[in-house]
């Protein structure tokens, strides 16, 4: 890949997009501090997930075109997040990346770049 290629380009595109949401949302409901925020049925989320993040990493406007500006942190407000969840849905994230075979470099890179959003989102002290 060109070092000049988005994180959406260089994961591989929608589909890799789609396989990364569609291994991380069963961890995320696994987890004891991060599947009780959830609705039981998770495809809605997991869908404006895919959008968000194919956006997210450089691909086409797919959130914004369905939903508007993301405001993800107005949109995470009715939730409590807490460092602990921030750090749990990160880990949720590395384990689905790992998963799919991302290599190494690339998958802290998109870490990296997931990390200042998780941690802005923290609205909650420890619990």
């Amino acid at each position: 890949m060109n070092s000049g290629d988005s994180l959406y380009e260089q994961l591989g595109g929608a589909e890799t997009i789609r396989n990364l949401v569609e291994a991380f949302y069963p961890k995320v409901q696994a987890n004891p501090l991060l599947g009780p925020l959830f609705p039981e049925d998770i495809y809605p989320v997991m869908e404006k997930q895919y959008m968000f993040l194919t956006q997210f990493f450089g691909g086409p406007m797919l959130y914004s075109e369905a939903h508007g500006h993301p405001m993800m942190r107005a949109r995470h407000l009715p939730f409590p997040v807490t460092p602990q969840r921030a750090e749990a849905w990160l880990g949720c994230m590395r384990e689905a990346l790992e998963d799919l075979e991302v290599p190494a470099p690339l998958r802290e890179v998109v870490l990296h770049r997931l990390s200042g959003p998780a941690f802005h989102f923290v609205n909650t002290a420890q619990e």
